[in-house]
């Protein structure tokens, strides 16, 4: 059979990780666009998120949210290895699957992700996100507290202007209709030890960044990919945060480019 070998390289078993407030159904374009091309792909819900049944106030720490991809992660075979794309505030998620699990890990994508480090807390770069962020431009979105975090609830303006502002009109009603509270931990992210260079810092990692997006603005992508020592980095142009419903095919194309690199 010519050319099994380079078949077996290039399939990839890409694991999509949703951002907060969002669900597994936000991947529903780019799924089919890379299972076409042959590659195996897993979608899920985080804790609290989607259709997952936990609420909120029972999800208090970074690792409870994970745990839907975590066990996907343990269950994996022993020789396999995958892709696994953060987008957003999933990059916190897929850092810490890379810290647990760096041998199952092929490549760690950050699609316009929040990447922590291993010189500082876990909470660092949201914590530089927030501070750089006037309390003006959260627009409509809801705080609050639960628990030992703070909620938060993307509001309608927040999302159409911040979020989907290249999105379709049906693609905006979706999210209206499904929308989760969520949290960006920071409170837990504070007090965690910093990942380490062993486990995260061990994993090749990718950035992509998405040109127009204004909830995680390029300059802080930017700023994020040389605090992370990001070497990898591939844009998309004229994408806004939600890149995978505004440009799917520039996206999938991206992802499959970047995964090819990696054997």
């Amino acid at each position: 059979m010519g050319g099994t070998t380079n078949d077996t390289d290039y399939i990839k078993h890409f694991i999509l990780v949703h951002g907060a407030c969002h669900g597994a159904w936000c991947w529903y374009k780019i799924k089919p666009l890379l299972e076409s091309s042959g590659h195996k792909v897993t979608v899920l819900d985080l804790a609290a998120s989607g259709i997952n049944l936990k609420k909120l106030q029972d999800v208090e720490t970074l690792s409870e949210y994970s745990e839907p991809l975590l066990e996907v992660m343990e269950s994996l075979p022993p020789n396999e290895k995958v892709v696994l794309v953060g987008h957003s505030l999933g990059g916190l998620n897929i850092a810490l699957a890379m810290e647990k699990f760096p041998t199952k890990v092929q490549l760690g994508v950050f699609l316009t992700a929040f990447v922590p480090d291993t010189q500082h807390k876990p909470s660092y770069v949201l914590e530089k996100y927030c501070e750089r962020t006037p309390a003006s431009e959260w627009l409509d979105t809801a705080f609050s507290q639960c628990g030992n975090k703070t909620s938060m609830l993307f509001g309608p303006n927040f999302i159409s202007t911040k979020l989907y502002q290249h999105c379709s009109t049906e693609d905006l009603e979706l999210i209206k209709c499904i929308i989760r509270p969520s949290s960006l931990f920071i409170e837990d992210l504070s007090q965690e030890k910093n990942f380490s260079k062993e486990g995260y810092g061990s994993v090749s990692r990718a950035f992509v960044v998405c040109t127009e997006d204004v909830a995680i603005p390029l300059e802080y992508q930017r700023w994020m990919i040389q605090n992370a020592r990001i070497n990898d980095v591939m844009e998309i142009n004229g994408a806004d945060h939600m890149v995978m419903l505004c440009k799917p095919q520039e996206l999938s194309d991206c992802l499959q480019q970047i995964a090819a690199k990696y054997k």
